[in-house]
């Protein structure tokens, strides 16, 4: 296990009718901006809940944060909360209204070109306004995590940043928020979860057998209760499981003291900024050819998956990593996300603009080790059509 220093300060309000602990948590003079997206939140009768629990706060709504959510859009919440004076922030959504909050609430502090923020990974972030969460959609662990992913629309940029000053305060979390969301989108909120564990565990062999069994557990769920929470959308205990292994699946704890990946995300983020697929789609697509392309520096692992998530325990280690993947394809096609290029229109025509756009993001050298380069990529991309 490597040295590392794990911090995390979001309290979670776990459980049906939560949203009415906003009272509590929410500073009772605060002036609070609330950041939606589409108009899930008002038709579900959830908005209503939140305003209703903030009470005689001052409270305004900024409405129309993007899948990805967009600098662009962003940055019109930060000039209301400059232009009113809001001083706290209140998301309520999935991973992109928080991702969305929490560049307002560091943009809407920093002194100079906000997109700088991005292009320096949020190391320039020195303050941001508090914000809470009232998550709707299980999936990107935003809700517990200092990072977050940024699109330019203008630049066709999809970049992410970090900062401990970004970290919601609080989260809550009502399973029943789920039940009314598209069979797509906890497909995605699905394969999303399960993408986060695989970057941080799926790696080489760190004598980290905490992190593993935690991480391998989190697999295991996600396979037994992804099926059955689109089989049952009101299964209570189902969603309830969904939506903490979405969270726990990337609020630091298996990812401290271990290896990490992440290049199946970055070439995912291309394929989102240039073509607009939803991002657990790109991951779908990447994984299974960037895990074979990839096998032999990942052997140990692969193996490891293949025997613990899999139970797979016959055959050689390559015939173990090669069944691992495969059935890692059919989980991801068994939800209900399709794992190849042509499943979305796209063919070779389309790959040297993603490899283009890669490197000018200076993503060339990816992965644990850092090795995984544009051609790596682009091979891996025609494996994948």
């Amino acid at each position: 296990m490597q040295d590392f220093s794990f911090y995390n300060p979001t309290r979670i309000e776990f459980g049906a009718g939560k949203i009415a602990r906003l009272d509590a948590l929410v500073p009772a003079n605060a002036r609070v901006l609330v950041l939606l997206g589409g108009e899930s939140a008002r038709r579900s009768g959830t908005l209503d809940e939140v305003l209703t629990a903030l009470g005689e706060r001052e409270v305004q709504v900024f409405n129309g944060i993007e899948p990805n959510p967009s600098f662009e859009t962003l940055m019109k919440a930060v000039d209301q909360v400059r232009e009113q004076q809001l001083d706290y922030l209140l998301a309520v959504g999935g991973g992109s209204v928080i991702d969305g909050t929490k560049f307002v609430a560091a943009a809407a502090l920093f002194n100079g070109d906000a997109w700088d923020i991005l292009l320096q990974g949020g190391q320039n972030v020195t303050s941001a306004l508090p914000f809470g969460s009232v998550l709707t959609l299980p999936a990107t662990g935003s809700e517990m995590n200092k990072g977050s992913v940024i699109t330019r629309k203008s630049l066709a940029a999809k970049l992410p940043f970090a900062s401990e000053h970004v970290y919601p305060q609080f989260s809550i979390l009502d399973p029943v928020k789920t039940y009314t969301l598209p069979p797509r989108q906890i497909a995605n909120g699905v394969v999303d979860a399960f993408m986060h564990v695989i970057e941080q565990y799926l790696t080489y062999p760190a004598e980290a057998p905490v992190q593993d069994r935690f991480a391998e557990g989190l697999l295991q769920t996600l396979i037994e209760v992804g099926p059955k929470a689109l089989a049952n959308p009101e299964d209570y205990q189902t969603r309830a499981s969904l939506m903490w292994t979405a969270t726990l699946a990337l609020n630091g704890l298996i990812g401290s003291g271990v290896p990490q990946d992440w290049a199946t995300h970055m070439l995912g983020h291309e394929l989102t900024a240039l073509h607009g697929l939803d991002h657990a789609q790109t991951l779908a697509i990447i994984l299974p050819e960037m895990l074979r392309q990839r096998k032999a520096a990942k052997l140990g692992k692969l193996v490891q998956y293949a025997e613990r998530v899999w139970n797979i325990d016959t055959g050689s280690d390559d015939d173990k990593a090669e069944t691992a993947i495969e059935c890692t394809r059919d989980f991801f096609e068994a939800v209900g996300v399709k794992t190849r290029l042509s499943d979305y229109g796209l063919g070779a025509e389309h790959i040297d603009n993603i490899i283009d756009s890669l490197t000018n993001h200076g993503m060339t050298k990816l992965g644990e080790h850092n090795d995984v380069t544009p051609e790596h990529c682009r091979q891996i991309l025609l494996a994948s059509i």
